[in-house]
């Protein structure tokens, strides 16, 4: 009998080496948690769920020693050796196909390290909330009439519904069509006499068109407008990517030029997206642009989660060639992209305020270098890094110097506050109420920008000083009325104004300063019989409320429109004769470096929404530093010389768009605790820096907004020339930190804002 160790035996004990390949080898899945999990974890992937199991699909995984079920998204698929520790299985498959493409998986690990994010916040910020709860797009019966009446004459409202069905049609639009109630249609369904064939899904996107936007004839281009129409169609044509930059006053026809840019591009069989900065923006956009196109998507957030489904599965089909919306719609994942535009590219509504902390422009320039497609962005002010781009040759630009149509640009008449005889009791100076009367009696339109919500900005005791704070924050409470509310700003805390004062008892409390609440209050009354509206955060806070208000303002329902920004930009009323700025200096003075720039955008955006009409305009701007580089820019309607002179301090100061900046937020319940940590993250960065004379660390100070909820917050900045030494700066200086449980602290790669 032969031992254990001759050869025959060991042909059976063994293994051939194939098997243990196989045993060796695999396919594994790599996965990001929405939440929780930083890091990407491997599975392996089962036999059964090969076929299933693929890059930009939902899968369910246990983690955990518990092994907890959790839904993650699958980012990458390998096949190849299993590591030496046993690998934890894929346990199910989400999703029916997968809900991102390779280019939006790319694009998701890029925002992850461009803006120092956790994948996890971006994969959820690409994909809208509606598709990734599947929410049921919205269907609606379809109703045909059977053609048999029997011995029942039909009322005169039957016969228009039994008419008008005599071939299926959308319950809907049955209703629209005829006028007639539900009530008949469900008794005729009751009846026999209707019956349902059938659903359609709800097609959100074809809206009616505004009838002020639409010609059959389209509009003769201005030199300025060609030559701008063709530096985006060469590239368009030669399949290549070019960032073109349209630099045109307000009024200079900007839009048309987009208009065209979309028509080559969808007469190519392309997709485009354009972007806007606000959802008041987005109808008045949408009128124009269905007026050409007819079928528009629009993605914003007064969508419900089923009509962003809706539109996502649209524009994954390829059955809607324009897309419309604002930051987030960069994202829609157009299978034939052709063109991006941005339009009014500098505001700060394209940056991204929570975790990932992106901005859409930098986003669209990632995606049309890749789709080698043409980047547009176009604004009357752009940003200053957008100006140094093309100063640069990185970026084309394109002058728009004059308005379409030989309309002039509006005098801008600025008042000084700081003359005795400029003031008036009211927000409204003398100069300025001459100029609505002007403006009022020659059958003209008045926009008054006041960027203050609410009635009066702040409450004081006149007797003792005190000022009615915010008990949760370093901020003070503003009166909105009805009702006498105090409510905070800052965390939306509504409480009751007191009649007397919490510190000294007496009655005596004072409304000081002008929102637009009082400011609409102050028109009423000062120019009676006129009919005025306010655009707010207050007052458009229902579905269809900007639309409502601006549409009523094209037609001159409205004589008198008072708002904040979400008037000073974009907005196209020929009929408008007079702007006024109620208080130029609102932000003028905040603690951020871009407060210059974004008071003389503002200040110049909101004059160029008067005068562009046959009877022309006036715009008059109250101000108590008219002498500022800001003020005296936009009083002359000359960015450019703004930007000229705020470079050369940018520069100096190493500030973008010459180096960038990172921040660093901590917040915490006792504010020694969170100080305490800041001094520790600047004494790691320091560490980390001390080789690099390049790198300026500032900090730690209080926030400008020192308390936010009852979290007293603190701030560092990290400078340099180089924003990629910055991040690895971070990251170096950050790894493997253990937060205190009490404190929280967040990372703001380039932000547009420093309170």
């Amino acid at each position: 009998m032969p031992s254990d160790s001759s050869p025959q035996r060991e042909l059976f004990t063994n293994r051939p080496a194939w098997e243990e390949d196989d045993v060796r080898n695999g396919v594994i899945a790599t996965v990001v948690l929405p939440e929780g999990v930083e890091k990407p974890l491997d599975y392996l992937v089962p036999n059964d769920l090969v076929a299933e199991v693929e890059p930009g699909r939902r899968v369910h995984v246990p983690l955990g020693k518990g092994n907890r079920r959790r839904l993650a998204y699958c980012v990458a698929v390998r096949h190849g050796e299993l590591p030496q520790h046993p690998l934890k299985s894929v346990v199910g498959v989400e999703d029916e196909k997968p809900l991102l493409s390779e280019r939006m998986l790319e694009l998701t690990g890029w925002m992850a390290d461009r803006w120092m994010a956790r994948r996890g916040d971006v994969l959820e910020a690409v994909l809208p909330a509606g598709v990734r709860l599947r929410r049921q797009v919205k269907r609606v019966p379809l109703l045909v009439s059977t053609g048999e009446q029997g011995n029942r004459r039909p009322t005169k409202n039957q016969k228009k519904i039994l008419d008008a069905a005599s071939h299926p049609i959308p319950f809907d639009e049955l209703l629209k069509v005829t006028g007639v109630s539900r009530g008949v249609v469900h008794r005729l369904l009751k009846a026999g006499l209707l019956l349902e064939s059938g659903s359609i899904e709800r097609d959100t996107q074809t809206e009616s068109v505004n009838d002020g936007f639409v010609s059959d004839e389209l509009p003769v281009l201005s030199s300025d407008q060609e030559k701008a129409l063709e530096a985006i169609l060469q590239p368009l044509q030669q399949g290549e990517h070019e960032t073109v930059v349209l630099f045109g006053v307000t009024g200079s026809g900007k839009t048309e030029v987009y208009l065209r840019a979309v028509t080559e591009t969808v007469a190519n069989g392309k997709q485009a997206i354009v972007l806007v900065p606000e959802i008041s923006l987005t109808p008045q956009t949408c009128d124009r642009f269905r007026s050409r196109f007819g079928k528009v998507a629009v993605l914003h957030s007064h969508l419900t989660p089923a009509e962003r489904h809706t539109h996502w599965r649209e524009i994954a089909a390829g059955r809607v060639n324009v897309i419309v919306g604002a930051r987030s719609a960069i994202f829609a994942p157009a299978p034939r992209l052709g063109l991006i535009v941005i339009d009014e590219e500098h505001e700060n509504s394209f940056k991204q305020a929570t975790s990932p902390r992106y901005h859409a422009r930098d986003v669209a320039e990632w995606i049309a270098r890749k789709e080698k497609v043409p980047l547009v962005l176009g604004s009357a002010t752009p940003s200053l890094e957008t100006f140094a781009r093309c100063l640069s040759g990185d970026w084309k630009m394109c002058r728009m110097p004059g308005r379409v149509g030989g309309s002039e640009l509006p005098a801008v008449l600025t008042v000084d506050l700081r003359d005795r005889k400029a003031r008036s009791k009211g927000a409204i100076s003398p100069r300025l109420a001459a100029g609505i009367e002007w403006a009022l009696n020659a059958g003209g339109q008045v926009m008054l920008l006041l960027n203050r919500r609410g009635f009066a900005t702040h409450l004081q005791c006149k007797s003792c000083g005190h000022a009615l704070h915010c008990p949760q924050c370093a901020l003070g409470l503003t009166l909105h009325q009805p009702g006498n509310r105090g409510i905070c700003h800052g965390c939306g805390l509504v409480t009751a104004v007191p009649e007397s004062c919490p510190s000294c008892g007496v009655q005596e409390i004072v409304h000081r300063g002008t929102g637009t609440q009082r400011l609409e209050d102050q028109v009423r009354s000062q120019f009676r019989g006129i009919r005025v509206a306010r655009m707010d955060t207050d007052t458009m806070r229902t579905r269809g409320s900007h639309e409502k208000t601006l549409t009523a303002f094209r037609k001159h329902e409205i004589d008198l429109l008072v708002g904040t920004q979400m008037i000073a930009k974009g907005l196209d009323f020929p009929n408008v004769m007079l702007v006024g700025v109620i208080n130029a200096d609102a932000a003028l003075h905040l603690a951020d470096f871009r407060a210059s720039e974004r008071t003389c955008q503002l200040v110049t955006q909101v004059a160029g929404r008067s005068g562009r009409g046959p009877r022309g305009g006036r715009v008059v701007v109250q101000t108590s530093t008219p002498e500022h580089p800001a003020m005296r820019a936009a009083a002359v309607h000359d960015y450019e010389a703004f930007v000229q002179s705020e470079l050369p301090i940018r520069e100096s100061l190493l500030y973008p768009p010459f180096g960038s900046v990172v921040r660093i937020v901590v917040r915490g319940a006792v504010n020694d605790a969170a100080a305490d940590w800041a001094k520790y993250l600047v004494q790691r960065l320091t560490k980390s820096a001390q080789e690099n004379d390049t790198i300026r660390i500032l900090g730690p100070a209080p926030a400008p907004i020192s308390r936010i909820r009852d979290r007293y917050r603190w701030h560092l900045q990290v400078h340099g020339p180089d924003p990629e030494m910055l991040r690895n700066l971070v990251r170096r200086s950050t790894a493997g930190l253990k937060t205190p449980k009490e404190i929280a602290w967040i990372v703001d790669v380039d932000p547009v804002e420093m309170l």
